[in-house]
């Protein structure tokens, strides 16, 4: 008994010293940065630097044994051009990356989910090529006429090391959106009058504010984000739209004007309604008039969306819901969230995994989008003077001002003074904000 206790003790001291393993790693290179993920049995401590001459980024991480393989990763697409690593202080480990060009990192530690234990995360940003997708102009189709697109940017949820929910057999949410959004860009772009553009082409993640802000720099009509929806149970099914809710939209107005920079961005830009300069009370009103505009087109787009849904599948609920969803948050963007279905019920898991199956989702999404938009065109737009052809040119088009436009630039592109499309539309000004609806009379 007594030699049995001696041995216990003898091995608790060792077994309570044994330091964490990096049991695997995984690479997610995407535009803007590279994200880099150990898998280590529970939380490390840990601190990451850079070197330069040449550069280089170092982790260091206390009480942890390697038992990955570095030389596995595939770099190609990355900053990195080499792996490297060995003990330090006896039960410490050191990785160095030797990398291509400067970047800047970023690390934090992950939770176990449904797929992943606990995870060190180091992401590699590129500022340079952030600069330069900051500064990219969208592309947008001139036709004969010289009518715009209406741009519909598509965002698929989740992405790289977050798998979204996960289906009964394994099916990831991340590649059913991915793959349901690209079937969308299709339909849209195939469309005369439409341009998609995709905040994420591949498997990697995007923040939820940058998928915003991408929607904005591509001076989009509507955004919308395809999920797929999860319970605890397998029973739910259904399809399910939401839109903004007005708690949601009241938080993001006090965001927005905390941050002095959203001031000039948001219903500024080149000839709009800038918050510069202006005291809090107007602002605030100005941009709760803004968002609550943006709420309405998107309850409006919704149902349109929601009619079409209904023809192809079950809908979980029969009106558009409103949430406070992050991704939703843009003050002067129409914007949906679009549960395709629940992941998590065993034949919606069926169907989603099928390619048919989200090109009927797909065209039905594209469906309402289209209907909403013919009937209220923005004028500019190759819809909007297919819609005054059908009228025989005697008709009155509606005008939702987007970011950066002017009454002068709607009054040269409709060919119409300044002062009689303020007339028409009881301004006592030329001054407009993003959201407001002007009216157009047929020139």
């Amino acid at each position: 008994m007594a030699a049995a206790m001696l041995a216990m003790l003898l091995v608790w001291p060792v077994a309570a010293m044994a330091g964490k393993d990096v049991e695997s790693v995984r690479i997610w290179p995407a535009p803007d940065h590279t994200r880099l993920v150990l898998d280590i049995a529970g939380k490390v401590e840990h601190n990451v630097f850079s070197l330069s001459g040449p550069s280089r980024l170092v982790i260091d991480m206390k009480d942890v044994t390697l038992k990955a393989d570095f030389s596995a990763l595939d770099l190609s697409g990355s900053p990195i051009q080499r792996i490297r690593s060995a003990p330090r202080n006896g039960n410490d480990l050191r990785v160095v990356l030797d990398l291509k060009s400067e970047i800047k990192p970023r690390s934090f530690q992950l939770e176990p989910n449904q797929q992943y234990g606990h995870r060190l995360v180091v992401d590699l940003i590129d500022e340079g090529g952030l600069k330069v997708q900051k500064a990219a102009k969208p592309t947008v189709t001139d036709h004969a006429s010289g009518k715009r697109d209406i741009i519909v940017v598509i965002d698929a949820g989740h992405g790289g090391e977050d798998p979204g929910a996960i289906g009964p057999r394994g099916t990831r949410e991340k590649d059913v959106v991915l793959s349901m959004a690209k079937t969308l860009q299709r339909i849209i772009d195939g469309k005369p009058g439409f341009t998609a553009k995709l905040t994420r082409t591949g498997d990697y993640y995007i923040d939820l504010r940058s998928r915003t802000l991408l929607a904005r720099k591509h001076n989009a009509d509507l955004f919308v984000s395809v999920h797929a929806d999860a319970f605890r149970t397998p029973q739910p099914r259904g399809a399910s739209v939401f839109a903004l809710s007005q708690r949601g939209a009241t938080s993001e107005s006090a965001r927005w004007l905390a941050q002095s920079e959203n001031r000039s961005d948001l219903i500024g830009g080149a000839g709009g309604v800038s918050l510069n300069g202006r005291d809090e009370m107007l602002a605030g009103v100005l941009l709760d008039l803004s968002m609550t505009a943006s709420i309405n087109s998107s309850l409006g787009i919704g149902s349109s969306i929601l009619g079409e849904l209904g023809n192809v599948t079950k809908l979980h609920k029969r009106g558009v819901e409103q949430a406070a969803f992050v991704v939703l948050k843009s003050p002067d963007i129409p914007s949906l969230l679009v549960e395709a279905g629940f992941i998590s019920n065993p034949q919606e898991e069926r169907n989603l995994s099928s390619s048919s199956y989200q090109r009927k989702l797909a065209n039905a999404v594209f469906d309402g989008i289209y209907d909403y938009f013919s009937d209220t065109p923005p004028p500019g737009t190759l819809l909007a003077a297919q819609k005054m052809n059908r009228q025989g040119g005697n008709s009155v088009s509606q005008y939702r001002i987007r970011r950066g436009d002017t009454l002068s630039d709607l009054a040269r592109e409709n060919q119409i003074s300044v002062s009689e499309l303020m007339r028409f539309n009881g301004l006592n000004n030329d001054r407009v904000m993003v959201g407001q609806t002007i009216r157009i009379p047929a020139s």
